[in-house]
C-alpha cells in the first residue's frame, strides 16, 4: 500500500530534493526547514493532530491558509515573511504533483493560494559619508580590526550577499591582474565581480597575516572567528551594528537599529547608479537574474529623478524664474480664484 504519511514525503523532499535534484543552498533549505518546522508546531498545538500520524490527506487549502494568517496575527509576521513561507510551502507541493497523484485536487487547491500583496517600503541604504563614516569607527591597530574592515568592505565593494561573503575562500580570488572574486549566489550561480585597488589591498594584507597564502588553505573560510569556525550571518550581523552604534554617537547616522548587512547591498547599488554605471553592468554585479529586478535602484534613486526633471526644466524654459511670477497682481488673482 502506498504510503501517504506526511513525514516520509517532507523527509524526502529535504534530504533528497532539495539538495540533490535542485542543489539549493543551505541557507535556502534552513529557511525551508523552519518554515515546516513552525507549521508542523502549529498543526500539533492548534489542530491537534500528532506527526507520527499526519497524512496529506489531513493538510487542505483551508489548513494552509489558516497556519498563513497565524504567522501574521500571532508571530506578528510582515507580508513578505508571509509570503516567503508560502513560497517554501508551494515548493513542497510541486514536488508532491508529480510523486502522489492520489491527492492531486487538493494540491492544486493548495498552489493557487495567492501572495499577499504588500507595500514596497523604500530602499534603506547609506550614502557615501556615511559609508566612510562606519568603516572610520574600525581600529585598524588590531588583528580583529583589519579583518572587520577587510569584511565589511569587501561586502560593500562587491555588493554581494552576506551569506555569499561567509561563503568566500581564497581560490575563489584572484589578485594580481585584473583582480576579481568569484562569488557563488542563488541557485548556485557564479559571478565575477572586479575588486578595487584598495579593497586588493586589505586582501592581500588580511591573506599574509592569517596565513591564508599556504596553498593547503585555498578551500579554508575566508572569514573565521576566533575559534577558527566560519562566521556565520548572524555573526557578521553582529558586527556591522556593533560599528554602525558606534557611528551613531556623532549624530550623523539615523537613530535605528534596525540596519542590516542587506544595507550595503543597497548601498553600493545605489551609489553605482549614482555615479552613472549602465545598469545592465550593475545586474551583473549584483548577481540578478533580470534587469527588471535591479531597476528598483533606479525607481528608487529620487535625486537622480530630480536632477533630470531639473534638467528638462532648465532646457525648455532658459528663464530661471518664470515672467508671471514676479507679478503681484496676478498671483494676488490667482490666490483668489
Amino acid at each position: 500500500m502506498k504510503t501517504t504519511y506526511f513525514s516520509k514525503y517532507l523527509t524526502d523532499f529535504m534530504t533528497k530534493y532539495l539538495t540533490s535534484e535542485r542543489g539549493m543552498r543551505s541557507n535556502t533549505i534552513s529557511s525551508y526547514r523552519d518554515t515546516f518546522l513552525l507549521l508542523i508546531g502549529w498543526i500539533e498545538k492548534v489542530k491537534q493532530l500528532k506527526i507520527e500520524k499526519l497524512t496529506l490527506g489531513n493538510i487542505n487549502r483551508e489548513m494552509i491558509i489558516d497556519f498563513l494568517d497565524w504567522l501574521q496575527s500571532e508571530r506578528k509576521n510582515s507580508d513578505s515573511t508571509r509570503n516567503l513561507r508560502l513560497a517554501a510551502i508551494r515548493t513542497f507541493y510541486k514536488y508532491l504533483k508529480y510523486i502522489d497523484i492520489d491527492h492531486l485536487y487538493e494540491t492544486q487547491r493548495i498552489l493557487s493560494i495567492k501572495n499577499k500583496k504588500s507595500f514596497k517600503e523604500s530602499i534603506d541604504y547609506l550614502s557615501e559619508a556615511q559609508i566612510k563614516l562606519l568603516f572610520a569607527q574600525i581600529d585598524t591597530n588590531t588583528n580583529a580590526g583589519r579583518r572587520d574592515l577587510t569584511l565589511l568592505s569587501l561586502m560593500y565593494d562587491s555588493a554581494a550577499r552576506v551569506q555569499e561573503v561567509v561563503d568566500l575562500t581564497p581560490a575563489m580570488f584572484r589578485l594580481d591582474t585584473n583582480p576579481i572574486v568569484k562569488i557563488i549566489g542563488k541557485g548556485n550561480k557564479a559571478r565575477l565581480v572586479p575588486l578595487l585597488k584598495s579593497q586588493v589591498h586589505n586582501l592581500k594584507n588580511y591573506i599574509k597575516d592569517n596565513k591564508l597564502d599556504d596553498p593547503s588553505k585555498n578551500c579554508a573560510p575566508l572569514f573565521f572567528n576566533r575559534r577558527g569556525e566560519k562566521f556565520t550571518p548572524k555573526g557578521v550581523n553582529y558586527i556591522l551594528k556593533k560599528y554602525y552604534r558606534m557611528s551613531k554617537a556623532g549624530g550623523e547616522l539615523s537613530p535605528t537599529d534596525q540596519i542590516s548587512c542587506h544595507w550595503l547591498r543597497h548601498s553600493r547599488a545605489m551609489h553605482l547608479l549614482a555615479q552613472g554605471m549602465n545598469i545592465v553592468y550593475i545586474r551583473d554585479i549584483l548577481g540578478h537574474s533580470s534587469v527588471l529586478t535591479t531597476e528598483i535602484y533606479a525607481k528608487a534613486d529620487s535625486s537622480q529623478k530630480r536632477a533630470a526633471l531639473e534638467k528638462s526644466y532648465s532646457n525648455l524654459n532658459p528663464n530661471s524664474e518664470a515672467a508671471w511670477i514676479k507679478n503681484d497682481g496676478l498671483i494676488s488673482w490667482l490666490k483668489k480664484f
